[in-house]
């Protein structure tokens, strides 16, 4: 069972969220926070303006002292270094929370937690999830926001899409015949080997694997109905393995082809050298995560300070390292900031990519919400 972690002034109460049933609850926080220089509470500032500028953010943001984050593997996009940065370089200690939960869960812990000192103060969510949770959110805008291309933002700045990649089928040679497309993944080879990150009704990762599955069926944005059947056909030759794959499972050989973004499968080629990535040339699947402020966040400085440090070049270009594509790449390589060398062993993609829109993702939501279970289960 996973247990979220606490802060020190609730160290002796434990949550049991088994049954719901909770035991010595933390502290009630007031999501406000503290009165800005602009006569704004922290909770209600929609730049580091109402700070009085950036150093204000920092010096409120050190105030309060901590950050709950949750759902951020420390091998995701490099968060586990991130982390690390961000606590180093402002001094504020960073609680990580269920770092292996799904989009959903991050919702549901804010949810479960509302008015709780250990509620997540932020988010980083798959699109079907951010976009179903919208009213959750506060409006803030980084000082880059106008780096980033309308297409990837609410104009408001409820949320922001901070960074992203291609969907891919990330393979163990040692195990498993070479993998050039989609269908390869039917072949008898490949019985029981074959993982997806996720539930596609709740993994923003999940979702683009069925949709890459889906393009390659002959299906589009607009009908993943493909996809799904591909995943029936997978269940049905014995080939689907339902078990979400971690790094553990890879080099362990529990999960020897993994569907996922290429940041995520291309961070295993190091750990593990007989493990290889491709990118479907038939499926190029391009997908951001959204980034989110809980509108009730107990650190709300805090939170808006991670928000600005993901955003700068030094956060984008940790993502970088990692893998990812930050959204603020093509301003960075304009600006001369981008990290060069990370920039150059992105993997190669062939053909034109397929971004889904969000109209194409809430319609393609309810249909596997309608029918995903029923073809894998």
């Amino acid at each position: 069972m996973k247990t979220l972690r606490v802060t020190a002034a609730a160290s002796a109460c434990l949550l049991l969220f088994a049954g719901g049933i909770t035991a010595c609850a933390p502290p009630e926080k007031d999501s406000g926070g503290e009165q800005t220089s602009s006569g704004v509470k922290a909770g209600e500032a929609t730049s580091a303006k109402d700070f009085g500028g950036l150093q204000g953010l920092v010096d409120a943001a050190k105030k309060e002292g901590e950050l709950n984050v949750i759902a951020l593997p420390p091998d995701w996009a490099n968060y586990g270094a991130i982390i690390k940065a961000f606590g180093d370089e402002y001094g504020i200690k960073v609680n990580s929370a269920q770092p292996d939960a799904a989009s959903q869960d991050e919702i549901n812990a804010a949810n479960q937690q509302k008015g709780k000192s250990t509620a997540p103060d932020v988010f980083d969510l798959g699109q079907s999830v951010a976009l179903a949770n919208t009213d959750a959110f506060a409006p803030y805008q980084v000082e880059t926001f106008g780096d980033v291309s309308e297409n990837f933002k609410d104009p408001g700045g409820k949320w922001v899409n901070d960074y992203g990649g291609y969907m891919s089928i990330g393979y163990d040679s040692a195990k498993v015949p070479a993998i050039a497309g989609v269908d390869d993944l039917l072949k008898p080879e490949f019985k029981g080997k074959v993982a997806l990150n996720g539930d596609p009704t709740q993994a923003g990762a999940a979702f683009s694997g069925v949709m890459m599955a889906s393009i390659s069926q002959g299906g589009s944005p607009d009908d993943i109905a493909p996809g799904v059947e591909f995943f029936r056909k997978l269940k049905a030759a014995g080939n689907f393995l339902p078990v979400d794959p971690t790094p553990a499972t890879i080099e362990s050989g529990q999960t020897p082809v993994v569907i996922d973004w290429d940041y995520l499968n291309v961070a295993e080629t190091k750990k593990l050298p007989s493990w290889k990535v491709v990118v479907p040339p038939n499926a190029a699947v391009a997908g951001y995560y959204y980034q989110a402020i809980n509108a009730d966040a107990p650190h709300p400085a805090a939170a808006r300070l991670w928000q600005e440090f993901l955003f700068s070049d030094k956060g984008q270009n940790l993502y970088l390292q990692g893998g990812a594509r930050p959204v603020r790449a093509d301003t960075m390589v304009i600006k001369g900031t981008i990290d060069r060398a990370a920039y150059a062993v992105l993997p190669p993609v062939d053909g034109a990519a397929t971004f889904v829109s969000v109209e194409q993702n809430q319609a393609a939501t309810k249909y596997l919400e309608a029918n995903w279970a029923k073809a894998v289960g």
